[in-house]
């Protein structure tokens, strides 16, 4: 059912990341040259059987459909098939395209035996099986994302399996499995261009790509179709615009777009990226760990945030506030004098 040739845009890719591919995020991401976007990591056994779960992602999908020009693929994880097939049909009406993870490196992944632990060639019929029920059973297209399998030539005989299931494309992360040291080591794109060199399919490469001239380095190595950027994306979304925002501009557009779809993004899960936004740029300045992170981790509505970086950072960058101030101000967004040198660190929102 979802065989044939694929018509999205691979081009430029952001991401799926956990508790960082918003509705919001994503949004932001294509307004600046991303062709595509991912969901999350989506557990199928929570759609399924969690109504709130199920409820909160149909929202992201569904406040703004995808078109077009915005297209969105949803990221399954799991190991059981008619699990993965019966929440994929929640959701393919909503979406453009629907990807297996064979990536994901964390602890969970490995407790629940999905991901990039299913990459033994022990599991490669429980994932054939898995891309085979996808690719015949949804009415959008079905893709795998995997990273290098142990030994890396067993790659390709993988990637050789995925292709005759009817997976419509592949993406590389030219990693193998770290749990604990998730980008430990360089890409290895040779990997990259191998699958591209012996498959009809499209190959996404993902890995290595930091500025924006790194996006033709990697292009060059690989012969890729399209590119998969993770987690540069989030300290800056316009990189595939090869443009370097201003980081209160973009803190505040990222916001905006929240109000837009409210209920998409969670309070940390805005935290966490104004936290990117801003570092990007302002990590080393003096106020940055001292004042800046204490008081956005004791921010208690959007609200606060948007004063936070209207206001504060931009005194603190020596600039006119870009919001009006109110009382309290100066103490606003959360105690930042007796929250002085503590950071809450927000790296428990681990990435894909």
């Amino acid at each position: 059912m979802s065989n044939g040739p694929v018509t999205l845009n691979l081009s430029r890719i952001a991401a799926p990341m956990v508790n960082q591919s918003d509705l919001p995020f994503r949004t932001l991401v294509q307004r600046y040259g991303a062709t595509l976007a991912y969901t999350q990591m989506l557990k199928p056994e929570n759609l399924l059987n969690d109504q709130d779960y199920l409820e909160f992602h149909l929202r992201d999908l569904t406040m703004k459909p995808s078109s077009p020009e915005k297209p969105v693929v949803v990221q399954l994880c799991g190991n059981d098939p008619e699990t993965i097939v019966q929440a994929g049909r929640k959701l393919q009406n909503f979406c453009d395209g629907i990807d297996l993870n064979l990536g994901c490196p964390q602890q969970v992944a490995l407790d629940g035996h999905f991901g990039a632990y299913l990459l033994g060639q022990k599991d490669w019929p429980i994932v054939e099986e898995i891309v085979s029920a996808m690719s015949n059973s949804f009415t959008v297209p079905a893709a795998a994302k995997l990273r290098i399998c142990q030994a890396a030539p067993k790659t390709l005989d993988l990637a050789q399996r995925l292709e005759a299931c009817g997976a419509s494309w592949l993406t590389l992360h030219a990693r193998t499995v770290a749990p604990r040291r998730r980008r430990h080591g360089a890409a290895d794109l040779s990997q990259v261009k191998r699958l591209k060199d012996n498959l009809s399919l499209p190959v996404i490469s993902n890995g290595n790509v930091r500025v924006y001239e790194d996006l033709e380095v990697n292009l060059k190595t690989t012969g890729a179709d399209g590119l998969m950027v993770a987690e540069t994306l989030l300290g800056n979304p316009c990189l595939f615009a090869n443009e370097i925002p201003d980081p209160v501009d973009i803190s505040l557009e990222y916001l905006a777009i929240c109000r837009e779809f409210p209920g998409t993004a969670t309070l940390p899960v805005m935290i966490a990226h104004i936290r990117h936004l801003v570092e990007f740029q302002c990590h080393r300045r003096p106020w940055y760990n001292r004042k800046f992170r204490p008081a956005l981790s004791a921010c208690k509505t959007i609200d606060e945030i948007d004063r936070l970086v209207g206001v504060k950072v931009e005194r603190w960058r020596g600039r006119s506030p870009r919001r009006v101030e109110q009382d309290g101000d100066d103490s606003a967004s959360g105690s930042e004098d007796a929250a002085d040198g503590v950071a809450d660190d927000l790296d428990s929102l681990f990435l894909e």
